[in-house]
């Protein structure tokens, strides 16, 4: 009897914060599909009516949503690519017992911790401007002409701004991993007569698969709403070269001032991040089950 009025005392204490955190997350959820069923534009607050599927209908027929679609996977795939083979040499190279070892960790952790804009910046003034960046002047001393990232190759150029900020997560969460395995395992395969690649392909490259998909899993999550570095550098241009489909939906309801359609946007944009992390979670049940 005591335990039940215990339970019932614990529910009701924590009854707010969760009522609070439901309101937070349902209401705006709420507000942005009622939007997406009307005709509502800034410019014309009072004169909005219900139009029904015009919004969603309008948005993915205008030939930028498949361009920011494609632009989308792009980027996710290409910095899943680059941070979870450089986490995993990094985190082989932070495994190993050298000196000054704690101070390459916090350098290599760093990036993580600078705001998504301030970095952006940096990327875009000092490191990609042709005229004063790093990169110009590297290729003037060179003898060739500098390539200008920004205009000519946005999208990667968005890549690997995202994957610097994103590699120190990776690193660490694989490097945790790597020291989790079992020393007298590699022991016994290098007595065997292992060589140093089929090592780390037959023990180690398995033992990090669990860290691996977590970490995809997490990062798409959060790479499929990439705005900031987008709107810092490069606009989403030149044209739609590196617009996505979170700058999409920011272009149609604050530049176009079409907050319908652009809730119809965010609606589509939500149902695809859904449909991305069930599967990666249904791919990260069946490793773990492996």
């Amino acid at each position: 009897m005591a335990t039940q009025h215990s339970r019932a005392a614990a529910r009701l204490m924590i009854s707010p914060a969760v009522i609070l955190l439901l309101l937070w997350m349902i209401v705006p959820l709420a507000m942005t599909v009622y939007f997406s069923f009307l005709n509502y534009n800034l410019l014309m607050p009072g004169a909005h009516n219900f139009i029904g599927f015009e919004n969603y209908k309008y948005f993915v027929t205008n030939p930028a949503f498949i361009t920011a679609l494609i632009n989308t996977l792009v980027l996710v795939g290409g910095v899943l690519l680059i941070t979870t083979v450089g986490g995993t040499l990094l985190a082989l190279l932070l495994d190993q017992p050298v000196w000054g070892q704690g101070i390459v960790r916090i350098l290599v952790i760093a990036p993580f911790f600078v705001m998504p804009t301030v970095s952006a910046l940096v990327w875009k003034n000092m490191f990609m401007n042709p005229v004063n960046g790093l990169f110009g002047w590297i290729a003037t001393s060179f003898g060739f002409a500098p390539f200008d990232f920004l205009s000519q190759a946005p999208l990667f150029s968005i890549i690997l701004i995202v994957s610097w900020q994103w590699l120190p997560f990776a690193t660490l969460i694989l490097l945790t991993a790597l020291q989790s395995l079992d020393s007298e395992q590699v022991e016994a395969a290098e007595m065997d007569g292992a060589g140093p690649f089929a090592r780390f392909f037959h023990i180690t490259v398995p033992h990090l698969s669990r860290a691996a998909t977590v970490v995809i899993l997490i990062q798409t999550i959060f790479l499929l709403s990439v705005f900031a570095e987008i709107l810092v550098t490069t606009n989403g241009g030149p044209g739609n070269a590196s617009t996505n489909l979170t700058y999409l939906v920011y272009a149609q309801s604050l530049l176009q001032f079409d907050v319908g359609g652009g809730s119809a946007g965010g609606i589509i944009a939500v149902i695809l991040a859904n449909i991305v992390a069930i599967f990666l979670m249904r791919m990260i049940g069946k490793n773990l089950d492996a």
